[in-house]
């Protein structure tokens, strides 16, 4: 039998097409949907994917968005439909950006940056990540069922989900790791091109996908609310961890969800 060509297109697989393999690799690191074996896979691949990380959320918000739709259409309250939706989110997510804003706010009461990496690090949850996340959900839950009919909801979703993971590489070019050792320090920096791609994207698609003075919106609260979050990691920690990634995550899509909010009070006017 005659060996095959390890360079003919018969044999070429995902991994050899550099898009596809850094989407996998996305899709493997931000979420629970199966991926398939990537071969010769690194640490610091994660870096060079971080473009995708928007193009994930696009997954995530097709997702949540379909899980909303289809409930909206038993008839239930737009509550339900909401909390069905973020339950979907969390579940294909593995929860992963609210374990960030949960450890990040127990973090919070921590009086120095060894105190507090060490907080963050456990696995025990505190009062303030409980609340964080009582008032995460239900800032959420609370504007996606204000928001009118649930295709507009799917949009707006989509946007979120898109926009609030396309800044995450920016943030972790601009800032360094605040461990020696964990995700953040062996994942490495994206480039500043990978980092701005990530970013383009996201911002396209909430300026794509939402009225233009939505988009204006979330861009100026979820700018405010994350210039906080980082101001925070810069004093305190001297950098970025996968927490604090994760709960920049958690404010961005808030801060979306609430321009789509306060325009769809104006829609009701």
């Amino acid at each position: 039998m005659v060996e095959r060509d390890r360079t003919s297109p018969m044999s070429l697989s995902s991994d050899d097409f550099q898009p596809v393999r850094d989407f996998r690799v996305a899709m493997m690191f931000l979420t629970r949907i199966p991926t398939g074996r990537i071969r010769d896979l690194a640490s610091d691949d994660l870096s060079r994917a971080a473009w995708a990380f928007p193009l994930v959320g696009l997954v995530v918000g097709v997702i949540a968005g379909g899980a909303l739709y289809l409930s909206a259409e038993t008839d239930v309250s737009p509550i339900v439909c909401a909390l069905i939706a973020l339950a979907v989110q969390a579940a294909v997510t593995g929860a992963l950006h609210e374990d960030g804003l949960a450890d990040l706010a127990d973090g919070l009461g921590g009086h120095d940056k060894a105190k507090i990496l060490a907080i963050m690090r456990d696995s025990r949850i505190g009062t303030y990540g409980v609340l964080a996340l009582i008032f995460s959900v239900g800032l959420r839950a609370t504007m996606i069922a204000g928001i009118p009919g649930p295709g507009v909801a799917f949009a707006v979703l989509l946007a979120a989900a898109a926009f609030s993971r396309g800044a995450l590489p920016l943030v972790m070019n601009l800032m360094p790791a605040a461990r020696a050792d964990g995700l953040a320090q062996a994942a490495g920096r994206p480039e500043r091109r990978i980092a701005m791609l990530a970013m383009g994207i996201g911002t396209l698609t909430l300026f794509t996908l939402l009225p233009f003075s939505v988009a204006l919106a979330a861009v100026v609260i979820g700018g405010v609310l994350a210039a906080g979050i980082i101001f925070w990691a810069h004093q305190r920690l001297g950098g970025q961890t996968g927490d604090v990634l994760g709960a920049l995550q958690q404010v961005l899509e808030i801060a979306v969800l609430c321009g789509a909010a306060a325009w769809s009070s104006a829609y009701y006017v």
